[in-house]
């Protein structure tokens, strides 16, 4: 008998039965006979007459023609540059005219290590750009350098991070006038590579259990650093295994006392520790270096694994702005805890989470750039006898870019306000600032970098094929970035101090205490949002009610309101039995969530106001259309948390979500005008398939795979 595939044995019929109230068990099978008819219709369609085909591409073009906005590049380009954007178009020429300094699509690591080294040294001492003058004195001008340095290559922009954003960095921040004099310079100019040793082998996020040991020698006035078991190896050493000179250490310092103790630990300072001979490079006595290998990404970064074994440094060389060791041992310190010397001593080195927030953003621009232009220029099926029309086109395509270009907007005005919030804090101490800072550095890093990876791997796969190409750059971007989530703070420890400084704001707030700044909105309107919805806003579903940005804050900051609530009764539940850190773990994916509200209640909250103050208005009204899918896109992501509590009825859930749909088709009609307002060259963005001229991408491709 012959073999026959069985969907070819079912014709298509236009009929659908009904059930049939009389049915009896003899009729069993006919919901099968229902579902297979209903099978072969959705194989077999019936044909469509062709001028009705026209017609509906017709009607769907003047959709398209009808609700496009009239948007002017320059104008939107002009708003978001920043005020730093002419440094960073000097980082763009000096490597575009430098081919020999660009990195190829493959290249080992140790030539990708000594390309990173001669990029860095053609960006201060041929370029003339010299980002360690910016690092204390204009922040946003630094970051802006580094973000321009990333594009050029990822490696590349963390190197310079290590010398100046960490290594440098500490030396300012957490030394003294003496110590800038003697290093300020050899820094500025590469003379002196650093690194900066913090993390160890068992130790990365919890540094207050670092077991590198700096203990003090008065016969000698020399502290003696140590590390006092395997767990206590410095590892990920960032110029470490080639390039450093120093090393910032994180060691516990321990002092003799006259008590019974004998020796007391005065918890984790920084010390500058000589790790290679200056003139020579060899590596100096009880400093023993190894090289930590190949890497999944950032493989121009030499990190390193540093053991130290009895080495001795100056008394001076103790970075003392938060605690001094005198000639006869005693310590002095202006903050009188080991905990307040500590928060000091984190807090002095957020810079590193803002730079990362920042940059993360700078990655995603460039990958929803190349993946909106890829997707607008490749062509894919299309209705019967009519020319194929763009990947973009598509509503599952729109689905995954457009929500990810408008978060990318929208990552981009929050991170430009924690750079201002940032420089703020350099300039004026102020105690209320430094810790807004901290928290949302802290958010917004966790918060930015964990979409950005999601979102490369998103943007690979909406290209195809061609996105796996390493010569169009998603897989580089991928693996360089990765890494993000993990350093300058784990993303889920950094998510836990967004929600441990939420319930200290929550606690302060029912006590009549000062909340800060970015908190501002619990003690604004909390028991507005804690009340019980209302019924009738809960059943709104126009367009302009969805679209009005006080009802989309409100949503973002009820849901934030009332995990906080939720999470705060609920820990207070299980500390009776569980105490205090087995009621944290009980609850981690509730506070997990709670900080992740809130902070994209921060994100909105900026967006919103940077559309509310763009002064061009078809730009501001482009800046609208994007906020929108931002704030609907979030509200309906969440959408069982909104119907879980009555805040949205079902028939507003499903204009929210008919709403989105929309709003992604709109603003896939602005998608090239949005992607080209980032204002990244051809030279920058650097993929064949995400070039500006739709003319050349697949000539250029062709003559790279040799044609």
């Amino acid at each position: 008998m012959e073999s026959r595939n069985p969907l070819q044995m079912i014709s298509w019929s236009p009929t659908i039965h009904s059930p049939n109230p009389n049915q009896t068990a003899e009729d069993d099978d006919q919901p099968i006979s229902r579902r297979i008819q209903r099978l072969s219709l959705h194989l077999n369609p019936p044909p469509i007459h062709p001028d009705r085909q026209v017609a509906d591409a017709l009607e769907l073009q003047l959709c398209a023609s009808r609700t496009k906005l009239s948007v002017s590049t320059q104008q939107l380009s002009d708003y978001m540059r920043g005020k730093h954007r002419d440094i960073q178009e000097r980082v763009f020429e000096y490597f575009n005219s430098r081919p020999d300094l660009q990195t190829p699509v493959e290249i080992s690591k140790d030539d990708h290590r000594e390309l990173c080294m001669r990029q860095l040294l053609g960006l201060v001492r041929e370029a003339g750009i010299r980002p360690f003058r910016y690092v204390a004195d204009d922040p946003s001008k630094y970051f802006a350098i580094a973000e321009a340095v990333g594009s050029v290559d990822m490696s590349f922009g963390i190197k310079m991070g290590v010398q100046y954003s960490l290594w440098g960095a500490s030396v300012l921040n957490l030394g003294t006038k003496k110590h800038k004099d003697k290093y300020f310079e050899g820094i500025d100019n590469l003379d002196y590579l650093g690194c900066f040793a913090m993390t160890e082998l068992h130790h990365g996020s919890n540094v207050q259990g670092l077991q590198t040991i700096a203990t003090f020698d008065p016969l000698t006035d020399e502290f003696i650093i140590n590390t006092s078991n395997d767990g206590a190896i410095k590892w990920w050493i960032g110029n470490a295994a080639v390039h450093g000179k120093f090393a910032t250490v994180f060691a516990k310092l321990m002092l003799t006392t006259n008590d019974t103790k004998g020796v007391s630990d005065m918890g984790v300072h920084a010390f500058i520790v000589p790790i290679r001979d200056l003139k020579t490079h060899q590596t100096l006595p009880g400093v023993e270096i190894h090289d930590c290998g190949h890497k999944v990404g950032l493989n121009g970064v030499d990190n390193g694994a540093l053991r130290f074994r009895s080495v001795r440094i100056p008394r001076d060389n103790l970075l003392n702005r938060f605690g001094d060791v005198s000639r006869e041992g005693k310590y002095t310190s202006s903050l009188s805890t080991i905990n307040k010397r500590f928060a000091a001593l984190l807090g002095e080195l957020v810079g590193g989470r803002v730079g990362l927030a920042y940059s993360s953003n700078g990655v995603l621009k460039i990958s929803i750039t190349i993946a909106v232009r890829y997707s607008l220029l490749r062509q894919q099926f299309g209705p019967p006898r009519q020319p194929e029309i763009s990947i973009l086109d598509y509503q599952s395509h729109q689905h995954k870019l457009m929500p990810m270009l408008a978060s990318t907007y929208a990552f981009h005005f929050a991170t430009l306000h924690l750079l201002e919030k940032y420089s703020e804090m350099k300039k004026s101490h102020d105690e209320q600032v430094v810790a807004d800072v901290h928290a949302l550095s802290a958010g917004l890093k966790a918060y930015v970098t964990s979409y950005t990876a999601k979102s490369l791997s998103i943007c690979r796969e909406s290209c195809g094929g061609h996105g796996y190409a390493a010569v169009n750059r998603f897989g580089s971007l991928r693996n360089d970035h990765d890494i993000f989530q993990t350093f300058e703070g784990d993303n889920t420890v950094l998510l836990q101090q967004v929600a441990a400084d939420l319930l200290k704001q929550y606690k302060e707030k029912f006590e009549g205490g000062t909340l800060a700044v970015t908190w501002n909105y619990l003690r604004e309107s909390m028991n507005s949002y804690l009340s019980q919805p209302n019924p009738v806003t809960a059943r709104w579903e126009g367009e302009d009610h969805l679209r009005d940005p006080n009802f989309q804050l409100d949503a973002f900051r009820y849901r934030t309101s009332r995990l906080l609530q939720s999470v705060a009764v609920r820990l207070r539940k299980h500390s009776k039995n569980l105490g205090g850190f087995g009621a944290w773990n009980r609850c981690l994916n509730h506070l997990l969530t709670l900080a992740e509200s809130h902070i994209e209640s921060v994100i909105l909250a900026k967006f919103i106001e940077a559309v509310q103050s763009c002064p061009d208005p078809t730009s501001r009204a482009a800046l609208k259309l994007v906020c929108d899918l931002y704030a609907l896109d979030r509200i309906w992501n969440d959408i069982g948390t909104y119907r879980n509590v009555d805040y949205v009825a079902p028939n507003k859930a499903k204009a929210i979500h008919k709403l989105t749909e929309y709003l992604c088709f709109q603003v896939r009609n602005i998608a090239r005008e949005l992607v080209d307002a980032f204002d990244l060259p051809d030279h920058v963005t650097r993929a064949p398939i995400g070039k500006q001229s739709t003319a050349e991408v697949y000539s250029q491709y062709t003559q790279i795979v040799g044609f």
